[in-house]
């Protein structure tokens, strides 16, 4: 590094805004301790990104959309929600293929636009992807429950949510505990096991569109876009979308409204090619690679998306679907239980992947915050053999499984999506930056019409934030106080940048 530029790196060493030098970040994944194996590829990432985005969007969110709010134009919200990614794709793919580090927004912030922004979205992604790994083994337990049921095997609804009062639900909580076990093995066994199992899932999501092509009724269709439905009168109610409270807008379901505040649900269903980023560093030639696997990805899912969406509403009228797992109960309402039982099949081993690629995800932004001192340094050892984080992965595991346990589908939904937002964000900004204060870096992929497209990027973002309820806003806001106490109690005064190194 120059002098000019140590000087400008030792300016910006003071306060909570602080950035670490993207230089410093790449040193840091060649420590043995602390650094993390390169053994993936491009297919690798390809395969993570469709596994950990084509799940939950199409086998458990569709029917709860469609049903509550946009009718057979839930087609639509997948494709608002499509464009609000694409934005933020590029800019994760310019960042990921410039900072090869593990952490994704959490890093790319560190070196664009200071510590205590990372922190705040560090801390934000660490609840988007314990969060989504709930939501997504939850939404399997349902679609295990429905498979065990056609072999004549009841489980106890004190072992479920489906029950009144209190529930565990237990094969949630299993899977995750199972599966953290994979992804504390390594990376390779990770990547093996969610190829297979995305083959099985991919093919299963080919039948739903082409067998169930045959079951469409026109008159489902009808009306595409249902007329906007007044909800509650109240403008305080707290499931309203804040957008609505902000302007004064009358709680509804459905309209144009309804495509957005659609949209915003259905957003969860694309959270993926972020979790693409976040194997950077682990990755064999990430400049090339990372652009690919985000972007490719994201593309081919957003074509099963509105595919299956359009299928699943023509085959049962959207008020009549089931909202625990809608393509199943679908084909079962038309008379072909066949279908019905392999759906679900397919769905239980599908959901799999998510769940793991979203552990995967959420241990490496633990480590890489761990591993620049802002929560203990033990969390960033790496196992001698296995060369992954493992205490962090199993600290995670066992909160995850929790998590899973105790909360439903409906209750973590929208908290995961505010989060992976709020990081789109964040990265749009960080992109900005960055072109500003670094336009020396080689960049193997550069986001076009910068600044434009990360304004862009911003705006939708913001939109569909405004688009989720004010009791998510609430429950989001106590996240990032209790995130602000920790930073301000114990990060800053450990951050390995704040003290010298």
């Amino acid at each position: 590094m120059d002098t000019g530029m140590r000087e400008d790196s030792d300016r910006r060493s003071e306060g909570v805004f602080r950035t670490k030098s993207i230089e410093q970040s790449i040193a840091d994944t060649e420590d043995p301790e602390h650094g993390l194996r390169k053994e993936l590829s491009v297919l690798d990432l390809v395969v993570y990104g469709v596994g950990v985005i084509v799940g939950t969007g199409i086998f458990v969110i569709t029917g709860s959309v469609a049903k509550d709010y946009a009718g057979p134009a839930v087609a639509l919200a997948f494709v608002v929600s499509a464009v609000v990614c694409g934005l933020a794709g590029l800019c994760y793919a310019e960042f990921a293929s410039t900072v090869p580090v593990a952490g994704s927004a959490y890093t790319f912030s560190y070196a664009s636009i200071g510590e205590l922004p990372a922190w705040i979205i560090g801390w934000d992604l660490i609840l988007e992807l314990a969060l989504g790994a709930g939501v997504v083994a939850g939404g399997w337990s349902g679609y295990m429950v429905e498979l065990l049921s056609h072999f004549g095997i009841d489980v106890p609804k004190v072992l479920t949510h489906d029950g009144s009062g209190f529930g565990f639900d237990l094969l949630a909580a299993v899977l995750v505990l199972v599966l953290t076990g994979i992804v504390l093995v390594g990376m390779k066994l990770s990547a093996r096991i969610t190829s297979l199992i995305v083959a099985v899932k991919i093919t299963v999501v080919l039948l739903v569109i082409f067998a169930g092509l045959f079951y469409i009724t026109g008159s489902n269709y009808h009306p595409f876009l249902p007329p906007s439905k007044s909800n509650a009168g109240s403008g305080s109610d707290l499931h309203a979308p804040l957008v609505q409270i902000i302007f004064g807008f009358t709680p509804s379901s459905f309209g144009v409204m309804g495509i957005f505040s659609a949209a915003a649900v259905v957003f969860f269903a694309f959270i993926g090619f972020d979790i693409v980023a976040t194997a950077a560093e682990e990755t064999k030639n990430p400049q090339r690679d990372m652009p690919r696997g985000i972007l490719g990805s994201l593309v081919v899912c957003t074509i099963l998306y509105v595919a299956v969406s359009l299928v699943v509403t023509g085959m049962q009228k959207y008020s009549e679907l089931d909202t625990s797992a809608p393509l199943a109960s679908a084909f079962k309402a038309v008379g072909a239980p066949f279908w019905s039982g392999l759906i679900s099949f397919g769905a239980a081993v599908g959901l799999t992947s998510v769940v793991m690629i979203l552990l995967m995800g959420q241990t490496r932004v633990f480590f890489a915050m761990s591993r620049d001192g802002l929560l203990p340094r033990a969390f960033s050892q790496v196992h001698p053999k296995f060369g992954t984080p493992y205490r962090t992965t199993v600290l995670l595991g066992v909160v995850v499984a929790l998590i899973a346990g105790f909360f439903s589908v409906e209750e973590l939904e929208e908290m995961v999506n505010v989060g992976t937002l709020f990081a789109f964000v964040v990265v749009a900004l960080g992109i900005i930056v960055l072109r500003r204060t670094r336009p020396d870096l080689p960049r193997a992929f550069r986001a076009p019409w910068v600044p434009v497209l990360p304004v862009a990027s911003v705006c939708a973002s913001l939109w569909l934030m405004l688009n989720l309820s004010v009791e998510t806003w609430i429950r989001f806001g106590v996240w990032m106080v209790i995130g602000f106490a920790i930073y301000f109690g114990y990060g800053r005064s450990h951050s390995r940048l704040g003290r010298g190194r």
